[in-house]
């Protein structure tokens, strides 16, 4: 047993470690085809620390939305604009400094978190076990998770599905934006 949770501990810090260098790798690219692709890797290992959390609905999600339309989109995005990053202007000071500051808001706010697999963390004790007990009689559903996203926090599930259909329109409006003033450019009459 001890050698199973050894492994997965080597494995996330490998996980871990490969993200930060992705990231690094993404910031520093100055190609943008290749910084999407970066990106797409980014959210696949994302997704496989998400499934060694035991998070697979949020792993399912992060491969899905993260490494396939995000990537598609950034991809026929590019297919809009330049191949190449242009050079800042200015030096990076202000958005480092930002950068900085939120991450160091990020670790304070898990300095009293309860450490991982406590049986006293409120994770462990709430919700009720009675989710598991009572959700078929309540909801006549037999799957729990369903349940739970589907039922029980049904506002939160309906919130993150307006926020991607909403960030889905957004993305189809520009693209279809950029198209219109190509044509108009081109001498094209747009008939869409």
């Amino acid at each position: 047993m001890e050698s199973v949770a050894l492994e997965v501990q080597i494995v996330t810090a490998l996980l871990l470690t490969l993200l930060c260098l992705t990231a690094i790798a993404v910031v520093r690219m100055r190609g943008l085809f290749a910084a999407v692709m970066l990106m797409g890797i980014f959210s696949f290992l994302g997704a496989s620390w998400m499934l060694l959390l035991d998070a697979p609905d949020v792993a399912l999600t992060e491969a899905a939305v993260g490494a396939g339309i995000s990537t598609i989109l950034a991809l026929a995005t590019l297919a809009l604009t330049t191949r190449r990053a242009k050079r800042p202007v200015r030096p990076p000071a202000l958005p480092l400094t930002v950068v900085a500051v939120t991450g160091a808001a990020l670790v304070y706010g898990t300095l009293d978190m309860p450490r991982v697999g406590d049986p006293e963390a409120p994770a462990s004790t709430y919700p009720q076990p009675s989710y598991v007990e009572r959700t078929e009689e309540d909801i006549h559903i037999p799957n729990v998770v369903t349940a739970v996203l589907g039922s029980y926090r049904g506002y939160d599930t309906l919130g993150e599905t307006v926020v991607i259909f909403t960030a889905g329109i957004a993305v189809l409006a520009l693209l279809r934006g950029s198209r219109k003033r190509r044509s108009i450019e081109g001498g094209e009459e747009d008939v869409t």
